[in-house]
């Protein structure tokens, strides 16, 4: 049985898609995609259709990460669809449990809550900066705790 995994943040154009490629990777490396599916979604719908940012784009460039989707909003049916449903933080949380509807099986986590320290555990939001270093340091966050979830979930520990 295929899991499914969706990454969200606030409008999917930098943390979430950022969060989903490398997801995506780390899957890849480990020689599961056919077991999993990841995606990625937005709390809001001020960017559907768009491409990531810029930046996002190319910090997934520098380290080799394909993207192609566009921004789209999360809805009701994503709660179901999906086993697994990462914010990056705790607004996103706080959207997501209020979004969620009664009885879905989505697991809603927060990403960083998986192999970060807890000052580290909020994925930056890079949005607002100048130049690409929290891009940067969105990536570097998301790649440590997509490790350390890939490796808990296989281990069946979630």
């Amino acid at each position: 049985m295929v899991k499914r995994i969706l990454m969200v943040c606030l409008g999917n154009i930098c943390r979430s898609p950022i969060a989903e490629a490398v997801m995506i990777d780390t899957i890849h490396q480990a020689g599961a995609s056919a077991e999993w599916q990841v995606d990625s979604a937005a709390i809001g719908d001020w960017h559907r259709g768009k491409q990531p940012d810029h930046r996002a784009l190319s910090t997934m460039k520098k380290h080799n990460l394909p993207y192609n989707n566009k921004a789209r909003q999360i809805t009701k049916q994503d709660f179901n669809d999906f086993d697994y449903i990462f914010g990056m933080d705790e607004e996103n949380m706080s959207d997501l449990k209020s979004l969620a509807p009664a009885g879905s099986k989505g697991n809603l986590l927060l990403l960083g809550n998986f192999g970060l320290e807890k000052s580290e555990r909020i994925i930056v939001d890079p949005y607002y900066q100048k130049g690409d270093a929290g891009f940067e340091k969105a990536y570097q966050q998301c790649v440590k705790a997509c490790a350390a979830f890939f490796e808990q979930a296989v281990a069946g520990k979630i």
